[in-house]
């Protein structure tokens, strides 16, 4: 299968504050170095890591640092990462929005784009005369576009107004005419922005349809830039994370999202706490995962015990601890507390043991959210994602299915003939 897009040593550098680099003089300096002189752009060598959550000591900033791809032909990709990680500031590149400071791109193939509301779209022009427009832009002639047309407009549900200047429309119908001139202008490469969340439900599920079809039916590129992981998940079959503008996990869309979610949570099956744990309620000493192996792998057929061991600070046994258990898609799978079960704490050290049964969860990655409840109603703190811990393919007969089964929980339930 041939390379839709190379891209080699991609860097983008953006001054903050200001436009350019300060004043005329000094552009005009860096202009004779790079340009005339050939020398490397002395800028080129300053600037810092694109964390948005810190404060720099320089100016200037690296929106993306030394990216490396190779996206083939056909492949639907999906770009993930946190708000500022420069997923949408890879897009422009690959759409010639902007040049890179530095490397390459590659290209195979014709491209369109869908970045923001409105994108390629003149707000005094019809939407007809967009379609036209945008196709031109594209390569195509009026007859191809022509041909098109009114699958465009079916598609994207604005025949009422295709008539009418851009600038009236909502930005919901705005989007939904840019993606289906996008989809339907037949581009090599199809090239999406978290935009399409603009639309509604309904719309979304038919974009999702035509961007499958798209790649599929055509053997088409598709990159897709969402925060949606479920849809992340349903159309792309290869994914990218980018963290803080660097390229920090590159391959299947299942595990691209297990390692974004992760986040900085370290997959453990135990955490022991310090101060920031302990409260005039409690104090919370460790959390622990065992099995009867008595080791630190846990397999499907595993029986789990999970244990906390907690002081409780109150004499009249009126708080109580609750687990909420997710996915690795920060779905709740479910709860589970000891006060169900007229459990009580006792004054001082307790130590909590909770038995999952033998091959209850699937295989994959779970989270446990920690809640203190006063009462059985008052919240009095609550701990997100306190605990990591991965579930392992067990030992199964020759010959048997070794891959994941659907669901994410198996429970063992009661069977007769």
């Amino acid at each position: 299968m041939s390379t839709a897009i190379k891209i080699q040593n991609l860097s983008k550098q953006y001054r903050l504050g200001v436009v350019g680099t300060g004043t005329l003089s000094h552009d005009l300096k860096r202009w004779w170095t790079t340009s005339i002189r050939g020398k490397e752009d002395p800028y080129l060598k300053i600037g810092e890591t694109n964390d948005r959550s810190t404060k720099g000591n320089s100016e200037y900033v690296w929106a993306l640092k030394d990216i490396n791809l190779e996206i083939e032909q056909g492949d639907v990709v999906g770009i993930i990462g946190k708000n500022g990680a420069g997923k949408s500031t890879l897009l422009k590149l690959l759409s010639r929005v902007t040049k890179p400071t530095t490397g390459s791109i590659q290209y195979n193939g014709r491209i369109a784009s869908l970045l923001e509301v409105g994108t390629g779209f003149h707000p005094e022009m019809t939407g007809r005369e967009n379609i036209y427009m945008n196709g031109a832009i594209m390569g195509m002639t009026k007859a191809e576009i022509t041909s098109k047309l009114d699958e465009i407009i079916a598609f994207a549900g604005v025949e009422r107004y295709i008539d009418t200047p851009v600038k009236r429309y909502s930005s919901g119908m705005t989007v939904r005419l840019g993606f289906s001139i996008a989809a339907h202008l037949e581009p090599d490469i199809l090239v999406v922005d978290e935009v399409l969340a603009v639309g509604d439900a309904e719309f979304q599920k038919k974009a999702i349809g035509k961007m499958q079809d798209v790649s599929k039916g055509g053997g088409r590129t598709v990159l897709f830039v969402s925060h949606n992981m479920a849809a992340v998940k349903s159309l792309c079959t290869k994914g990218i994370v980018l963290e803080n503008g660097n390229v920090s996990f590159c391959g299947s869309v299942n595990n691209a999202v297990t390692h974004y979610l992760k986040g900085n949570n370290i997959i453990s099956n135990l955490r022991k706490f310090d101060e920031r744990f302990e409260n005039e309620y409690f104090k919370l000493y460790e959390i622990s995962l065992n099995t009867t192996r008595n080791n630190n792998i846990i397999d499907e057929y595993d029986e789990i015990h999970l244990f906390t061991k907690i002081d409780d600070k109150t004499t009249d046994s009126s708080i109580h601890v609750t687990y909420v258990f997710k996915n690795e898609n920060s779905d709740v799978l479910f709860t589970s507390s000891h006060k169900l079960l007229d459990l009580n704490l006792k004054f001082g050290i307790n130590t909590l043991e909770c038995i999952l049964p033998k091959g209850f969860l699937n295989i994959g990655t779970y989270y446990l959210d920690f809640y203190i409840i006063k009462d059985s109603k008052h919240t009095l703190f609550v701990e997100k994602d306190i605990l990591c811990f991965e579930v392992q393919v067990g030992q199964r007969e020759i010959g048997a299915w070794t891959g994941r089964e659907p669901g994410f929980i198996k429970p063992i339930l009661e069977w007769k003939i």
